[in-house]
Protein backbone atom coordinates (compact mmCIF):
# COMPACT_ATOMS: atom_id res chain seq x y z
CA UNK A 1 0.00 0.00 0.00
CA UNK A 2 1.33 3.21 -1.03
CA UNK A 3 2.57 5.29 1.81
CA UNK A 4 -0.26 7.32 3.62
CA UNK A 5 1.78 10.39 4.26
CA UNK A 6 1.76 10.43 0.32
CA UNK A 7 -1.41 10.87 -1.00
CA UNK A 8 -3.12 14.01 -1.64
CA UNK A 9 -6.50 14.65 -0.33
CA UNK A 10 -8.39 13.38 -2.88
CA UNK A 11 -6.53 10.31 -2.70
CA UNK A 12 -7.03 9.75 0.98
CA UNK A 13 -10.76 10.68 1.12
CA UNK A 14 -11.55 7.99 -1.88
CA UNK A 15 -9.26 5.65 0.10
CA UNK A 16 -11.06 6.07 3.60
CA UNK A 17 -14.73 5.85 1.74
CA UNK A 18 -13.35 2.45 0.46
CA UNK A 19 -12.18 1.34 3.52
CA UNK A 20 -8.58 1.17 2.51
CA UNK A 21 -7.75 2.29 5.57
CA UNK A 22 -9.71 3.65 8.73
CA UNK A 23 -9.42 7.61 9.53
CA UNK A 24 -7.32 6.55 12.65
CA UNK A 25 -4.63 4.89 10.64
CA UNK A 26 -4.09 7.88 8.22
CA UNK A 27 -3.79 10.50 11.21
CA UNK A 28 -1.31 8.14 13.58
CA UNK A 29 0.64 7.68 10.14
CA UNK A 30 0.94 11.46 10.09
CA UNK A 31 1.69 12.14 14.23
CA UNK A 32 4.23 9.83 13.03
CA UNK A 33 6.00 12.13 10.66
CA UNK A 34 5.62 14.96 12.78
CA UNK A 35 7.29 13.33 15.30
CA UNK A 36 9.86 12.39 12.62
CA UNK A 37 10.32 15.97 11.47
CA UNK A 38 11.00 17.79 14.50
CA UNK A 39 14.11 19.88 12.53
CA UNK A 40 11.68 21.15 10.55
CA UNK A 41 10.32 22.77 13.18
CA UNK A 42 7.09 23.19 11.10
CA UNK A 43 5.15 22.00 14.05
CA UNK A 44 4.93 24.34 17.42
CA UNK A 45 2.21 22.69 19.45
CA UNK A 46 0.27 19.28 18.18
CA UNK A 47 -2.42 18.09 19.42
CA UNK A 48 -2.27 14.30 19.78
CA UNK A 49 -5.20 13.17 22.06
CA UNK A 50 -7.85 15.48 20.23
CA UNK A 51 -6.72 14.43 16.91
CA UNK A 52 -7.59 10.45 17.32
CA UNK A 53 -11.00 11.74 19.16
CA UNK A 54 -11.58 13.19 15.98
CA UNK A 55 -10.57 10.35 13.89
CA UNK A 56 -12.28 8.07 15.67
CA UNK A 57 -15.28 9.83 15.94
CA UNK A 58 -14.54 10.08 11.66
CA UNK A 59 -14.30 6.42 11.70
CA UNK A 60 -17.55 5.84 13.36
CA UNK A 61 -19.81 8.16 10.69
CA UNK A 62 -17.87 6.66 7.94
CA UNK A 63 -19.16 3.76 9.02
CA UNK A 64 -23.04 4.73 9.29
CA UNK A 65 -22.80 6.35 5.29
CA UNK A 66 -22.35 10.09 6.95
CA UNK A 67 -19.28 10.89 5.79
CA UNK A 68 -18.83 15.04 5.30
CA UNK A 69 -16.96 16.10 2.46
CA UNK A 70 -13.34 16.09 4.49
CA UNK A 71 -14.50 13.04 7.06
CA UNK A 72 -11.27 12.17 8.66
CA UNK A 73 -8.36 14.12 6.89
CA UNK A 74 -6.10 15.43 9.34
CA UNK A 75 -4.65 18.68 8.73
CA UNK A 76 -2.45 21.73 10.28
CA UNK A 77 -3.58 24.56 11.53
CA UNK A 78 -1.26 27.80 10.95
CA UNK A 79 -1.06 29.57 14.91
CA UNK A 80 -3.04 32.89 13.91
CA UNK A 81 -5.86 30.91 13.72
CA UNK A 82 -7.72 30.87 17.10
CA UNK A 83 -8.42 26.82 18.19
CA UNK A 84 -10.70 27.00 21.01
CA UNK A 85 -9.00 25.28 24.44
CA UNK A 86 -5.53 24.94 22.16
CA UNK A 87 -3.11 27.54 22.91
CA UNK A 88 -2.96 30.11 20.08
CA UNK A 89 -0.23 32.34 19.83
CA UNK A 90 0.87 34.23 16.45
CA UNK A 91 4.06 33.01 17.15
CA UNK A 92 4.53 35.81 19.40
CA UNK A 93 5.73 35.82 22.86
CA UNK A 94 3.62 38.85 23.86
CA UNK A 95 0.30 35.91 23.48
CA UNK A 96 2.35 33.15 25.26
CA UNK A 97 -0.75 31.55 27.31
CA UNK A 98 -3.61 32.84 25.55
CA UNK A 99 -5.99 29.49 25.07
CA UNK A 100 -9.09 31.08 23.24
CA UNK A 101 -12.35 29.94 24.84
CA UNK A 102 -13.63 30.54 20.82
CA UNK A 103 -13.16 28.39 17.65
CA UNK A 104 -12.15 30.98 14.37
CA UNK A 105 -14.91 30.36 11.70
CA UNK A 106 -12.62 29.15 9.27
CA UNK A 107 -11.20 26.12 11.53
CA UNK A 108 -15.18 25.32 13.06
CA UNK A 109 -15.85 24.99 9.22
CA UNK A 110 -13.24 22.62 8.37
CA UNK A 111 -14.27 20.58 11.33
CA UNK A 112 -17.97 20.43 11.05
CA UNK A 113 -16.64 19.15 7.58
CA UNK A 114 -15.03 16.25 9.20
CA UNK A 115 -11.01 17.18 8.85
CA UNK A 116 -8.79 16.13 12.39
CA UNK A 117 -6.60 19.02 13.72
CA UNK A 118 -3.11 17.53 14.11
CA UNK A 119 -1.87 20.63 16.17
CA UNK A 120 -0.93 24.56 15.72
CA UNK A 121 1.70 24.96 12.65
CA UNK A 122 4.52 27.63 13.12
CA UNK A 123 4.68 31.10 11.07
CA UNK A 124 6.15 34.61 11.07
CA UNK A 125 5.46 36.60 14.03
CA UNK A 126 1.53 38.15 13.71
CA UNK A 127 2.39 37.10 9.74
CA UNK A 128 4.96 39.76 9.36
CA UNK A 129 7.79 38.48 7.61
CA UNK A 130 8.72 36.72 4.33
CA UNK A 131 10.64 33.67 5.68
CA UNK A 132 9.15 32.09 8.34
CA UNK A 133 12.11 33.65 10.55
CA UNK A 134 10.53 36.35 13.20
CA UNK A 135 8.43 33.33 14.90
CA UNK A 136 9.06 33.63 18.69
CA UNK A 137 9.63 29.32 18.39
CA UNK A 138 12.29 29.64 16.04
CA UNK A 139 12.80 29.58 11.68
CA UNK A 140 10.93 27.03 10.03
CA UNK A 141 13.52 24.92 7.94
CA UNK A 142 12.12 24.44 4.45
CA UNK A 143 12.61 20.43 3.54
CA UNK A 144 13.82 21.12 -0.36
CA UNK A 145 18.01 21.43 -0.29
CA UNK A 146 19.97 23.16 -3.30
CA UNK A 147 21.42 19.97 -4.92
CA UNK A 148 24.94 19.28 -3.29
CA UNK A 149 24.12 21.73 -0.75
CA UNK A 150 23.25 21.49 2.85
CA UNK A 151 22.28 25.08 3.57
CA UNK A 152 19.04 25.21 5.50
CA UNK A 153 16.66 27.00 3.52
CA UNK A 154 13.72 29.48 4.17
CA UNK A 155 10.09 28.13 3.47
CA UNK A 156 8.90 31.46 2.79
CA UNK A 157 6.24 33.14 4.95
CA UNK A 158 4.89 34.05 6.48
CA UNK A 159 2.81 30.63 6.13
CA UNK A 160 6.18 28.68 5.55
CA UNK A 161 5.45 26.76 8.44
CA UNK A 162 2.28 25.48 6.45
CA UNK A 163 4.22 25.05 3.09
CA UNK A 164 6.94 23.01 4.74
CA UNK A 165 4.58 21.09 6.56
CA UNK A 166 2.85 19.91 3.81
CA UNK A 167 5.37 19.46 1.61
CA UNK A 168 7.68 16.97 4.40
CA UNK A 169 4.61 14.94 4.07
CA UNK A 170 3.40 15.86 7.76
CA UNK A 171 -0.26 17.16 7.19
CA UNK A 172 -2.95 16.81 3.92
CA UNK A 173 -3.21 19.98 3.74
CA UNK A 174 -2.95 23.30 5.73
CA UNK A 175 -4.84 27.12 6.33
CA UNK A 176 -2.86 29.67 5.47
CA UNK A 177 -3.52 33.23 6.13
CA UNK A 178 -2.49 36.13 2.53
CA UNK A 179 -1.47 39.36 3.57
CA UNK A 180 0.89 40.49 0.78
CA UNK A 181 1.81 37.14 -0.61
CA UNK A 182 1.61 35.09 2.47
CA UNK A 183 0.39 31.79 1.14
CA UNK A 184 1.18 32.00 -2.41
CA UNK A 185 5.06 32.58 -2.01
CA UNK A 186 6.02 29.97 0.52
CA UNK A 187 3.91 27.19 -1.72
CA UNK A 188 6.16 28.49 -4.41
CA UNK A 189 8.82 28.08 -2.75
CA UNK A 190 8.10 24.41 -1.41
CA UNK A 191 6.81 23.04 -4.52
CA UNK A 192 3.03 22.94 -3.22
CA UNK A 193 -0.60 24.82 -4.11
CA UNK A 194 -1.17 27.76 -2.37
CA UNK A 195 -4.43 30.02 -3.44
CA UNK A 196 -5.40 33.43 -1.46
CA UNK A 197 -9.72 33.53 -2.51
CA UNK A 198 -10.96 36.72 -2.85
CA UNK A 199 -11.60 38.98 -0.05
CA UNK A 200 -14.26 38.37 1.87
CA UNK A 201 -14.62 34.89 0.63
CA UNK A 202 -13.60 33.58 4.23
CA UNK A 203 -14.46 34.72 7.45
CA UNK A 204 -11.80 36.49 9.21
CA UNK A 205 -13.37 36.03 12.72
CA UNK A 206 -11.16 34.49 15.22
CA UNK A 207 -8.04 35.20 12.91
CA UNK A 208 -5.49 36.87 14.57
CA UNK A 209 -5.30 40.42 12.65
CA UNK A 210 -2.12 42.00 10.81
CA UNK A 211 -3.51 44.47 8.52
CA UNK A 212 -7.64 43.68 8.30
CA UNK A 213 -8.40 45.26 4.96
CA UNK A 214 -5.12 42.96 3.83
CA UNK A 215 -5.73 39.64 5.66
CA UNK A 216 -7.46 36.63 3.65
CA UNK A 217 -7.35 33.06 4.99
CA UNK A 218 -6.88 30.33 2.45
CA UNK A 219 -5.13 26.46 2.24
CA UNK A 220 -2.26 24.99 1.04
CA UNK A 221 -2.32 22.17 -0.87
CA UNK A 222 -0.37 19.59 -2.30
CA UNK A 223 -2.22 19.54 -5.17
CA UNK A 224 -5.19 22.19 -7.18
CA UNK A 225 -8.22 19.74 -6.58
CA UNK A 226 -6.79 18.95 -3.03
CA UNK A 227 -6.89 23.34 -2.78
CA UNK A 228 -10.45 23.59 -4.42
CA UNK A 229 -11.67 21.07 -1.54
CA UNK A 230 -9.94 22.98 1.33
CA UNK A 231 -11.35 26.13 0.04
CA UNK A 232 -14.90 24.95 -0.59
CA UNK A 233 -15.00 23.67 3.41
CA UNK A 234 -13.34 26.89 4.50
CA UNK A 235 -15.31 29.65 3.07
CA UNK A 236 -19.02 30.60 3.51
CA UNK A 237 -21.08 33.51 5.09
CA UNK A 238 -20.01 34.27 8.60
CA UNK A 239 -22.49 36.96 9.94
CA UNK A 240 -19.78 38.23 12.98
CA UNK A 241 -17.62 39.39 9.80
CA UNK A 242 -18.70 41.92 8.48
CA UNK A 243 -16.39 41.80 5.37
CA UNK A 244 -17.30 38.45 4.60
CA UNK A 245 -19.41 37.98 1.25
CA UNK A 246 -22.93 36.93 1.83
CA UNK A 247 -23.08 35.08 -1.47
CA UNK A 248 -23.03 31.19 -2.20
CA UNK A 249 -20.01 29.26 -2.16
CA UNK A 250 -19.53 27.45 -5.52
CA UNK A 251 -18.63 23.83 -5.93
CA UNK A 252 -14.92 24.26 -6.58
CA UNK A 253 -14.11 20.97 -7.33
CA UNK A 254 -16.16 20.82 -10.43
CA UNK A 255 -14.10 23.46 -11.67
CA UNK A 256 -10.99 21.78 -11.59
CA UNK A 257 -11.11 19.56 -14.76
CA UNK A 258 -12.85 22.24 -16.71
CA UNK A 259 -10.08 23.65 -19.18
CA UNK A 260 -9.21 26.86 -20.19
CA UNK A 261 -10.49 26.01 -23.88
CA UNK A 262 -11.58 29.65 -24.99
CA UNK A 263 -10.46 32.01 -22.10
CA UNK A 264 -8.50 34.90 -22.38
CA UNK A 265 -5.09 35.25 -20.39
CA UNK A 266 -3.56 38.27 -19.32
CA UNK A 267 0.66 38.55 -19.57
CA UNK A 268 1.45 42.18 -17.50
CA UNK A 269 4.29 44.00 -18.79
CA UNK A 270 5.49 45.56 -15.93
CA UNK A 271 5.64 42.31 -14.10
CA UNK A 272 9.33 41.91 -16.45
CA UNK A 273 11.29 43.76 -13.44
CA UNK A 274 14.67 44.45 -13.98
CA UNK A 275 16.78 42.30 -12.62
CA UNK A 276 14.42 38.90 -13.12
CA UNK A 277 16.47 35.76 -13.24
CA UNK A 278 16.35 34.18 -17.15
CA UNK A 279 14.93 30.51 -14.91
CA UNK A 280 12.50 32.96 -13.80
CA UNK A 281 11.39 34.42 -17.32
CA UNK A 282 11.66 30.65 -19.07
CA UNK A 283 9.19 29.02 -16.50
CA UNK A 284 6.66 32.23 -17.20
CA UNK A 285 7.11 31.46 -20.99
CA UNK A 286 6.70 28.27 -20.65
CA UNK A 287 3.46 28.68 -18.68
CA UNK A 288 2.08 30.91 -21.73
CA UNK A 289 3.02 27.92 -23.73
CA UNK A 290 0.47 25.42 -21.44
CA UNK A 291 -2.28 27.37 -21.37
CA UNK A 292 -2.17 28.33 -24.89
CA UNK A 293 -1.93 24.43 -25.66
CA UNK A 294 -5.27 24.36 -23.64
CA UNK A 295 -6.88 26.19 -26.18
CA UNK A 296 -6.69 29.77 -23.90
CA UNK A 297 -5.80 33.00 -25.87
CA UNK A 298 -2.64 34.46 -24.52
CA UNK A 299 -2.84 38.43 -24.86
CA UNK A 300 -0.64 41.14 -23.51
CA UNK A 301 -1.97 43.48 -20.73
CA UNK A 302 -0.81 46.83 -19.17
CA UNK A 303 -0.88 47.32 -15.20
CA UNK A 304 0.72 50.64 -15.41
CA UNK A 305 0.39 51.20 -11.40
CA UNK A 306 2.15 48.10 -10.51
CA UNK A 307 5.38 49.70 -9.63
CA UNK A 308 3.67 51.71 -7.05
CA UNK A 309 2.51 48.82 -5.04
CA UNK A 310 5.21 47.28 -2.82
CA UNK A 311 5.77 51.08 -0.96
CA UNK A 312 2.10 51.39 -0.93
CA UNK A 313 1.72 47.84 0.45
CA UNK A 314 4.17 48.57 3.20
CA UNK A 315 2.51 52.46 4.29
CA UNK A 316 -0.94 50.02 4.53
CA UNK A 317 -0.55 47.13 6.06
CA UNK A 318 2.02 49.00 8.98
CA UNK A 319 -0.59 51.22 9.30
CA UNK A 320 -3.10 48.75 10.20
CA UNK A 321 -0.83 46.35 12.20
CA UNK A 322 0.12 49.51 14.29
CA UNK A 323 -3.68 49.94 14.84
CA UNK A 324 -4.56 46.35 15.35
CA UNK A 325 -1.17 46.08 17.83
CA UNK A 326 -2.16 48.34 20.02
CA UNK A 327 -4.57 45.90 22.09
CA UNK A 328 -1.97 44.02 23.20
CA UNK A 329 -0.81 45.66 26.25
CA UNK A 330 -0.35 42.97 28.85
CA UNK A 331 -3.92 43.77 30.29
CA UNK A 332 -6.71 41.30 29.31
CA UNK A 333 -4.42 38.31 28.19
CA UNK A 334 -0.82 36.63 27.44
CA UNK A 335 2.27 38.18 28.66
CA UNK A 336 1.90 40.85 31.39
CA UNK A 337 5.86 42.71 32.42
CA UNK A 338 4.69 44.53 35.68
CA UNK A 339 5.99 48.09 36.37
CA UNK A 340 5.79 51.22 38.25
CA UNK A 341 2.18 52.17 37.12
CA UNK A 342 -0.01 51.21 34.20
CA UNK A 343 1.99 53.45 31.67
CA UNK A 344 5.24 51.77 32.37
CA UNK A 345 3.80 47.83 32.19
CA UNK A 346 2.25 49.04 28.45
CA UNK A 347 6.05 49.76 27.68
CA UNK A 348 7.84 46.71 29.48
CA UNK A 349 4.71 44.43 28.13
CA UNK A 350 5.26 45.30 24.59
CA UNK A 351 9.34 45.73 24.57
CA UNK A 352 9.58 42.05 25.50
CA UNK A 353 6.34 40.94 23.76
CA UNK A 354 7.40 41.45 20.59
CA UNK A 355 9.62 41.18 17.94
CA UNK A 356 12.16 43.03 15.95
CA UNK A 357 10.15 43.11 12.88
CA UNK A 358 7.28 43.32 14.46
CA UNK A 359 8.15 46.49 16.63
CA UNK A 360 9.59 47.95 13.33
CA UNK A 361 6.52 47.63 11.29
CA UNK A 362 4.19 48.86 14.34
CA UNK A 363 6.83 52.15 14.24
CA UNK A 364 6.29 52.75 10.94
CA UNK A 365 2.58 51.96 11.03
CA UNK A 366 2.64 54.92 13.74
CA UNK A 367 4.41 57.17 12.14
CA UNK A 368 2.63 57.05 8.76
CA UNK A 369 -0.65 57.74 10.61
CA UNK A 370 0.69 60.71 12.60
CA UNK A 371 -0.46 64.35 12.23
CA UNK A 372 1.51 66.03 9.63
CA UNK A 373 2.45 62.58 7.95
CA UNK A 374 -1.11 60.83 7.36
CA UNK A 375 -1.69 62.76 4.32
CA UNK A 376 1.50 63.03 2.89
CA UNK A 377 2.01 58.89 3.47
CA UNK A 378 -1.00 56.94 4.20
CA UNK A 379 -3.70 58.69 1.99
CA UNK A 380 -1.28 58.57 -0.45
CA UNK A 381 -0.90 55.26 -0.36
CA UNK A 382 -4.62 54.27 -0.22
CA UNK A 383 -5.29 56.60 -3.49
CA UNK A 384 -2.56 54.02 -5.19
CA UNK A 385 -4.25 51.16 -4.16
CA UNK A 386 -7.28 52.59 -5.38
CA UNK A 387 -5.30 52.96 -8.98
CA UNK A 388 -4.49 49.71 -8.41
CA UNK A 389 -7.44 47.71 -8.29
CA UNK A 390 -8.99 50.14 -10.83
CA UNK A 391 -5.86 48.71 -13.21
CA UNK A 392 -7.00 45.01 -12.61
CA UNK A 393 -10.81 46.51 -13.60
CA UNK A 394 -9.86 47.56 -16.64
CA UNK A 395 -8.28 44.14 -17.88
CA UNK A 396 -11.04 42.16 -17.14
CA UNK A 397 -13.48 44.70 -18.65
CA UNK A 398 -11.55 44.75 -21.87
CA UNK A 399 -12.57 40.56 -21.83
CA UNK A 400 -9.83 38.81 -19.99
CA UNK A 401 -10.53 36.17 -17.85
CA UNK A 402 -7.36 35.38 -15.63
CA UNK A 403 -3.78 37.15 -15.54
CA UNK A 404 -0.77 34.73 -15.32
CA UNK A 405 2.45 36.14 -13.67
CA UNK A 406 5.44 34.77 -11.71
CA UNK A 407 4.93 34.19 -8.21
CA UNK A 408 8.29 35.02 -6.51
CA UNK A 409 11.69 36.68 -8.48
CA UNK A 410 13.66 33.69 -7.20
CA UNK A 411 13.56 30.03 -5.39
CA UNK A 412 14.00 30.19 -2.12
CA UNK A 413 17.21 31.59 -0.39
CA UNK A 414 19.21 30.11 2.74
CA UNK A 415 18.07 31.41 6.49
CA UNK A 416 20.09 34.80 7.33
CA UNK A 417 21.01 35.52 3.19
CA UNK A 418 18.40 38.29 3.49
CA UNK A 419 16.96 41.18 5.65
CA UNK A 420 19.13 41.33 8.20
CA UNK A 421 21.06 44.26 6.45
CA UNK A 422 18.37 45.81 5.01
CA UNK A 423 14.83 44.94 5.50
CA UNK A 424 13.89 46.25 2.50
CA UNK A 425 15.55 43.31 0.84
CA UNK A 426 13.07 40.75 2.37
CA UNK A 427 9.83 42.92 1.23
CA UNK A 428 10.85 43.00 -2.24
CA UNK A 429 9.73 39.18 -2.11
CA UNK A 430 6.26 40.65 -2.46
CA UNK A 431 6.69 41.93 -5.72
CA UNK A 432 4.53 40.10 -7.46
CA UNK A 433 1.93 39.18 -5.02
CA UNK A 434 1.28 42.53 -3.09
CA UNK A 435 -0.75 44.01 -5.83
CA UNK A 436 -3.41 41.01 -5.84
CA UNK A 437 -4.26 41.75 -2.04
CA UNK A 438 -4.37 45.26 -2.36
CA UNK A 439 -7.37 45.28 -5.20
CA UNK A 440 -8.89 42.42 -3.17
CA UNK A 441 -8.53 39.57 -5.95
CA UNK A 442 -8.06 35.60 -5.66
CA UNK A 443 -4.58 34.59 -6.42
CA UNK A 444 -3.34 30.91 -6.77
CA UNK A 445 0.84 29.56 -6.80
CA UNK A 446 0.83 26.22 -8.54
CA UNK A 447 4.05 24.49 -8.81
CA UNK A 448 5.45 25.26 -12.69
CA UNK A 449 9.54 23.18 -12.79
CA UNK A 450 12.79 23.80 -11.12
CA UNK A 451 15.58 26.01 -10.64
CA UNK A 452 19.29 24.78 -11.86
CA UNK A 453 20.05 23.71 -8.62
CA UNK A 454 16.78 21.54 -7.64
CA UNK A 455 14.62 23.87 -6.00
CA UNK A 456 10.81 24.53 -6.88
CA UNK A 457 9.37 27.36 -8.54
CA UNK A 458 5.91 28.62 -8.77
CA UNK A 459 3.71 30.44 -11.11
CA UNK A 460 0.75 32.79 -10.14
CA UNK A 461 -2.34 32.64 -11.77
CA UNK A 462 -4.77 36.37 -10.96
CA UNK A 463 -8.64 36.28 -11.47
CA UNK A 464 -11.47 37.98 -10.66
CA UNK A 465 -13.54 38.83 -7.80
CA UNK A 466 -14.74 35.43 -6.54
CA UNK A 467 -13.64 33.90 -9.58
CA UNK A 468 -11.65 31.09 -8.23
CA UNK A 469 -13.23 28.84 -10.47
CA UNK A 470 -11.33 30.23 -13.23
CA UNK A 471 -8.42 29.63 -11.56
CA UNK A 472 -8.80 26.08 -10.08
CA UNK A 473 -9.14 24.96 -13.89
CA UNK A 474 -6.24 26.97 -15.34
CA UNK A 475 -3.88 25.99 -12.70
CA UNK A 476 -4.92 22.54 -13.31
CA UNK A 477 -3.56 22.76 -16.83
CA UNK A 478 -0.36 24.18 -15.29
CA UNK A 479 -0.21 21.38 -12.91
CA UNK A 480 -0.76 18.77 -15.79
CA UNK A 481 1.29 19.97 -17.96
CA UNK A 482 3.93 21.01 -15.48
CA UNK A 483 3.80 17.29 -13.56
CA UNK A 484 2.71 16.84 -9.90
CA UNK A 485 5.85 17.84 -7.49
CA UNK A 486 7.10 14.63 -5.95
CA UNK A 487 8.39 14.90 -2.26
CA UNK A 488 11.95 16.09 -1.20
CA UNK A 489 14.49 13.55 -0.28
CA UNK A 490 13.68 12.85 3.95
CA UNK A 491 16.82 13.99 5.23
CA UNK A 492 15.19 15.33 8.44
CA UNK A 493 14.57 12.08 9.98
CA UNK A 494 14.78 12.10 13.17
Amino acid sequence: MTNLTDLTLAEARDGLASKSFSAVELTQAHQGAIAQAKGLNAFIRETPDQALAMAVAADERIARGEARPLEGLPVGVKDLFCTEGVESTACSTILKGFTPRYESTVTGNLWNAGAVMLGKINCDEFAMGSSNETSAFGPVVSPWRRAGDDTKLVPGGSSGGSAAAVSARLCLAATATDTGGSIRQPAAFTGTVGIKPTYGRCSRWGIVAFASSLDQAGPITKTVRDAAMMLRAMSGHDPKDSTCADMPVPDFEAAVGRGVKGLRIGIPKEYRVEGMSPEIERLWEAGQAWLREAGAEIVEVSLPHTKYALPAYYIVAPAEASSNLARYDGVRYGLRVEGRDVTEMYERTRAAGFGREVKRRIMIGAYVLSAGYYDAYYLRAQKIRTLIKRDFEEVYAAGVDAILTPATPSAAFGIGEKGSADPVEMYLNDIFTVTVNMAGLPGIAVPGGFDAQGLPLGLQLIGRPFDEETLFAAGQVIEDAAGRVAPPPVWWAA
